[in-house]
């Protein structure tokens, strides 16, 4: 048995925010939603997250996660005083306890479970997951034997000139057995200049301690301040991007894409500059999206082509162009093969197959039917000053530029809208409209000068 416990109860002054440090977005989730995402694969029988500053708002924020224990660490008095908070909710467990930060967010699955799978093979009583730094220096060192098992940790201040060439650091990640740390918890102080409880302080009475390098230093990184945040984002994008790469994805200039881990994408797809990829986003085979485009939370069918343009919350089907600078908006859903282009607005409105919306217009709350044409200028006038009313389209219809059809409002198949018109009554199959007023000319209406 395995218990996950997430450090969560910091401020994070430093983010110089209201909002706890574990809540700041990477990426699409928060910082500690991903460090929950990283223990999945270890499929705990426990999760426990220590809340303490803004308590209310991380249980908010978190109250989606199954099975997720909050325990209250209401001082925050160091990290052995947030797992001697385990002691009571954890009374009786015999497994192995995971001890990881919310605010480190890119550490691995892969990693997570090197670590469970070492610490468990040897029996060791803690293991604790170590990185090689480039440039050590401000970390404490940790020193081992030829197998790995620790000898002493170090603070940086207190190493010897030979001590600093050791280049291995603390990541602040554990694994521990239950039994033998909570016997401990209980003993620690705070005889320190900071007056905590140091968790580290139990490694000199748990035996045996072993060390696990992780491979990829990037992972331990915590994150104290925005620009460590951005850092961060930096290298999740990179891991995306090459991933995406790899798998048979062509972006053109990578460095101006974004694209959240929450994404995924089929092959053959080309992605141009400037185009941001976000939240639960599909985009299928052969679709070509961008440059200078934003897609969140949509679905894009095969062999789409989308161009300057912002899709949220909708689905576009196979073979559709969109754009440039088209907005389709809050659950809209187009047919395959159509045409949505510059400068329309879309908002709560299905489409049929082979329709066309070309420009300069918006369809708000519609229906729209198969091989529809909506002439430049078409609105849908769908609010009346207090509520959202629909328009139903029938097959072929068909608008003439700068037409209002004031919902709620039924056309038929087969209806054309004469250009200009008004339309505020229903009409049936295969019908002409028009409504507009009859154009007067009164000739020498020029004014005199005199």
């Amino acid at each position: 048995m395995v218990a996950v416990a997430i450090l969560a109860a910091g401020r994070g002054t430093r983010m110089k925010s209201s909002l706890p440090k574990v809540l700041h977005p990477l990426g699409g989730r928060s910082l500690v939603e991903r460090v929950l995402a990283s223990c999945t694969s270890l499929k705990p029988s426990r999760q426990l997250a220590i809340i303490g500053y803004a308590g209310d708002r991380v249980r908010k924020a978190l109250a989606d996660v199954e099975n997720l224990e909050f325990v209250e660490q209401t001082e925050q008095l160091g990290t052995g005083h947030a797992i001697q908070q385990l002691l009571p909710p954890l009374e009786g467990f015999t497994g192995d306890l995971l001890v990881l930060n919310g605010d480190v967010p890119l550490l691995r699955s892969s990693s997570l479970e090197k670590l469970l799978s070492i610490h468990q093979q040897h029996n060791n009583a803690a293991t604790l997951l170590t990185a090689q730094l480039p440039n050590p220096k401000g970390y404490g060192r940790v020193f081992c034997d030829q197998n790995n098992l620790v000898k002493e940790i170090v603070e940086d201040r207190d190493c010897t000139a030979a001590q600093k060439h050791n280049h291995r650091i603390n990541a602040g990640v554990y694994c521990f057995n239950w039994p033998k740390l909570s016997e401990i918890l209980p003993n620690l102080t705070a005889e320190n200049d900071q007056k905590e409880y140091y968790l580290t302080d139990v490694f000199s009475q748990l035996n045996p301690v072993m060390a696990v390098d992780v491979e990829d230093y990037q992972e331990i990184m915590g994150i104290n301040d925005r620009r460590q945040l951005a850092a961060a984002y930096d290298i999740l994008q990179m891991r995306v991007k090459d991933d995406w790469m790899a798998a048979g994805v062509t972006l053109i200039d990578p460095d101006s894409i974004t694209i959240d881990d929450t994404v995924s994408l089929e092959t053959d797809i080309i992605i141009e500059p400037q185009t941001h990829l976000r939240g639960n986003t599909h985009v299928a085979t052969g679709s070509h999206i961008g440059p200078g485009s934003l897609i969140e939370n949509s679905q894009i069918g095969p062999d789409t082509r989308i161009l300057y343009s912002v899709i949220s919350d909708s689905v576009v089907k196979a073979n559709t162009r969109v754009g440039p600078y088209a907005h389709l908006r809050s659950h809209v859903e187009t047919g395959e093969a159509c045409r949505i282009g510059n400068f329309v607005e879309l908002k709560n409105t299905q489409m049929g197959d082979k329709t066309n919306v070309a420009h300069l217009s918006y369809l708000g709350d519609a229906t729209v039917g198969n091989q529809v044409n909506v002439g430049a200028g078409t609105i849908t006038a769908n609010y009346d000053g207090v509520k959202k009313h629909r328009t139903l389209l029938g097959d072929r219809v068909k608008t003439g530029s700068n037409s209002v059809l004031v919902a709620p409002l039924t056309l038929g198949s087969d209806v054309t809208i004469a250009a200009g018109s008004t339309v505020t009554e229903d009409v049936e199959n295969d019908a002409l409209v028009i409504a507009r007023s009859r154009q007067v000319v009164k000739k020498g209406w020029r004014l005199s000068n005199e």
